[in-house]
């Protein structure tokens, strides 16, 4: 993949990962509950596997021994670190060499298995990783009524770029 593209997705998952965020900020705390409470494991989950891809980005061990918790933190808590995961990947995409993008990282996952990525397929599974979860958040918003945020790679290019809407 080349770096330009990954930078490109990687901006995208932030936009799209902010449109949810938002749309989840929405729901109703009492007729929402279950939407909110699912939404949330759902983003919980998504920030814990992305500070553990992190660690081994930086050859370091996972912060956690599981992708989510009994406790899930609230709203407020995983937008400031799913932000601040999305401004990390991005700073460390820009500044990954392409010699470094193609060097197989050794680690173990949460369930004890071994396993070995290189930094561009970790960066391209945290942006599929944060599509799918994003899609399961917006099933929950419409069984909540809830405004689902259009969030799809045409959408935010033609937002990013709206002159390619006249080609």
């Amino acid at each position: 993949m080349e770096i330009s593209l990954l930078l490109k997705a990687l901006e995208y998952k932030s936009w799209a990962d902010r449109r949810t965020l938002d749309a989840v900020g929405t729901l109703d705390s009492v007729q929402g509950a279950t939407s909110l409470a699912f939404a949330r494991q759902q983003l919980n989950h998504m920030v814990r596997v992305e500070e553990n891809f992190r660690a081994r980005l930086l050859s370091k061990p996972g912060l956690h021994s599981s992708t989510n918790t009994e406790v899930v933190p609230d709203l407020a808590d995983l937008d400031q670190r799913l932000t601040a995961s999305n401004a990390w990947l991005a700073s460390y995409a820009a500044e990954l060499r392409p010699d470094q993008a193609h060097q197989k990282l050794s680690f173990t996952f949460v369930d004890g298995l071994r396993g070995s990525m290189t930094p561009e397929e970790i960066l391209f599974h945290i942006v599929n990783h944060g599509t799918y979860h994003r899609g399961a958040i917006g099933h929950a918003l419409d069984l909540a009524r809830a405004k689902r945020p259009a969030d799809t790679y045409t959408v935010f290019i033609h937002a990013l770029e709206p002159q390619r809407r006249d080609t």
